[in-house]
């Protein structure tokens, strides 16, 4: 994230919590991300120099006019003014992690081989909220190198229960077991009586 997008975003969101929108806001502001995501030609069309900036400023009133909120409009306006659109992605990142730290929720990421279930997730969930003191919003991830288990990141901790950290620990344990007998000198003794 860059410097432009904390301070874009920190900025919206001081105004949405001041005005009591921040949830609201932060709603429509991950539907925009996801509209700008899968349609990136209508993200780069924003920004394109040669359409002049009234039309393009038009485009957003009418995409977003009867449906956002007015201040998040305006926001889309004034990051397309001074063409700098192309941070929105990062600007809602800052949002959301403002909103979570106001409202004690800790977002988690957790990565497993498979998709969870829905039962297995609000258990995930329950285990780090009592973990972590707060209310946790879980984002999941696949990754088909996770052999087994699951690898969570909760607040900049990463807590991993894959197999293959387990491996990688007990290799790491005889490596250490192995370099503290190098330099001993071992006596064998048999006692025969």
């Amino acid at each position: 994230m860059t410097k432009t997008a904390r301070v874009y975003g920190g900025s919206l969101y001081d105004l949405a919590a001041e005005e009591k929108l921040d949830g609201q806001i932060m709603e429509q502001m991950i539907a925009i991300r996801h509209i700008f995501r899968e349609n990136p030609g209508y993200l780069k069309l924003l920004g394109e120099p040669a359409i002049p900036e009234d039309e393009r400023l038009k485009m957003i009133e009418e995409a977003f006019g009867g449906q956002a909120e007015r201040y998040l409009v305006n926001f889309l306006k004034l990051l397309c003014e001074r063409k700098i659109l192309r941070e929105f992605a990062g600007c809602c990142e800052e949002f959301i992690r403002r909103y979570n730290s106001a409202h004690g929720i800790a977002e988690a990421v957790v990565t497993s081989a498979v998709k969870l279930s829905d039962t297995q997730m609000e258990a995930l969930k329950a285990k780090l909220e009592k973990l972590s003191g707060k209310k946790v919003y879980l984002v999941q991830k696949t990754d088909a190198s996770v052999l087994g288990g699951l690898r969570v990141e909760l607040e900049g901790v990463q807590l991993d229960g894959t197999v293959q950290s387990r491996i990688s620990g007990i290799s790491k344990k005889l490596k250490e077991l192995d370099s503290g007998f190098e330099n001993r000198t071992v006596w064998v003794f048999d006692i025969w009586i």
